[in-house]
């Protein structure tokens, strides 16, 4: 009995928990767009694909960082269980963490090639994407703490922070005038140092004499699930920088408008951290038993039949609003096509399942495949933006239509196997 209140109780507190982190990040995604629109609207289609390129190397940077923060919450978790502080392995990881994206910004910035296709050439977009990344790296492993220790106040009111810096900085630069893309590019970026009005009630978190894992095991395992949100970030927050990388050219009005049309397909991918949070334990839970593992198995495939449904509507949904909605949106000089619209509708529905799909490998400690997963992903994004034939924005919608149906494919296989330890 005392085991089934105790179930109950964490259950109870959980949904608490992510109740209020999810509240926390719509406001977050609500401003976020307030950034993005205005900034998208005021630059132009051919501004705005500069802008967005920049937008999605510093944002993909962000979502690669993504495993600090839960690292960190593990470590700072097992800690206070312990009635103790994260200690020497926390700042290890962190350390980890912001040299690794300060070396691949830095690379944007320094190397010709990725310079010109990313940034057009504009250096301080750059330097302003290698500052921003090391303060999310930052910004992340002050988040973990804080969720480890179900701090969830001061998280939830970190994340809000990240973007109502990034909407207020906007405002101050545009009504002083400062109406420049390195202007609105620096804006974007000043959310990433919100940690820094949290300093206080995260140092507490951390003893800094604590010993722990040493160096070898922290960074080969930081390394690795980096790597594996590097992919996924990749295709999501970082695609346009893909495209502006892999397949340059084209008509910088069409390829800016076909950016900022992604962006509103992007919406539903923003949402789904609280349910991501939720479905690795409620996976764990119904891996406990045969009949939890059958119904889990159905839930999958009833899931992957509504994603295709799902998929296919929004399709429609897409191809007969989507060009209104991208207008009313950033305004009459952007003009999207049906057609885009519909495949990236397409495309963000299968992602969304994607990322609640890994989700169940990560319950099931089959990190590997989640790895393969985002890698099959992506390197068919980057094949079809390569060798596809047409110009970039052919190539962009279908890598967003080809990649995660692919994708979706492989998972499948993989969630739908029955676990081995239930084999047994």
């Amino acid at each position: 009995m005392t085991d089934e209140a105790d179930s109950r109780s964490l259950a109870k507190e959980t949904g608490r928990s992510a109740g209020k982190i999810g509240i926390s990040l719509l406001v977050a995604i609500a401003l976020g767009y307030v950034l993005t629109l205005l900034a998208t609207r005021w630059l132009g289609p051919e501004n705005s694909k500069v802008y967005l390129s920049f937008w999605g190397i510093l944002m993909g940077l962000g979502s690669a960082l993504s495993p600090l923060e839960q690292e960190l919450s593990r470590q700072s978790a097992v800690a206070a269980i312990d009635g103790g502080r994260a200690g020497k392995p926390a700042l290890r990881a962190l350390t980890v963490g912001a040299v690794t994206v300060a070396v691949v910004a830095a690379l944007t910035l320094v190397v010709p090639v990725l310079s010109d296709r990313l940034y057009a050439g504009q250096t301080g977009l750059g330097v302003v994407v290698l500052c921003g990344a090391i303060a999310f790296a930052c910004q992340f492993a002050a988040r973990g703490l804080l969720v480890g220790q179900q701090r969830i106040k001061p998280y939830s009111g970190l994340v809000v922070a990240e973007a109502a810096v990034r909407v207020l900085v906007l405002f101050g630069v545009f009504f002083a005038g400062l109406t420049g893309l390195t202007s609105f590019a620096i804006a974007a970026a000043a959310g990433s140092f919100a940690w820094l009005l949290f300093v206080r009630p995260v140092a507490g978190l951390v003893d800094p004499h604590a010993e722990g894992e040493g160096w070898g095991p922290v960074t080969a395992r930081i390394l690795i699930l980096m790597a594996g949100a590097g992919l996924t970030a990749s295709v999501i927050t970082g695609y346009p920088a893909m495209v502006s990388l892999l397949a340059p050219g084209g008509s910088d009005a069409d390829v800016g408008v076909l950016f900022a049309t992604l962006t509103v397909s992007r919406v539903p991918l923003l949402l789904l951290s609280p349910l991501q949070a939720l479905a690795v334990p409620t996976v764990v839970r119904l891996s406990g038993t045969a009949d939890g593992v059958h119904r889990l198995r159905r839930l999958l495939a009833l899931g992957a039949l509504g994603t295709v449904a799902l998929g296919v509507v929004g399709a429609l949904v897409g191809w007969l609003i989507g060009p209104w909605l991208v207008s009313l949106l950033y305004g009459s000089k952007f003009v999207a096509q049906g057609w885009w619209v519909a495949w990236m509708v397409w495309g963000a529905v299968l992602l969304t399942a994607l990322q609640l799909m890994t989700a169940v490998l990560v319950a099931r400690k089959q990190a590997n495949k989640v790895l393969v997963t985002w890698a099959v992903v992506a390197v068919t994004t980057a094949v079809v933006l390569l060798v596809a034939p047409g110009d970039p924005v052919f190539k962009a919608v279908a890598g967003l239509a080809v990649a995660p149906t692919l994708g979706l494919a492989v998972v499948l296989v993989f969630v739908l196997r029955r676990p081995a330890a239930s084999r047994d």
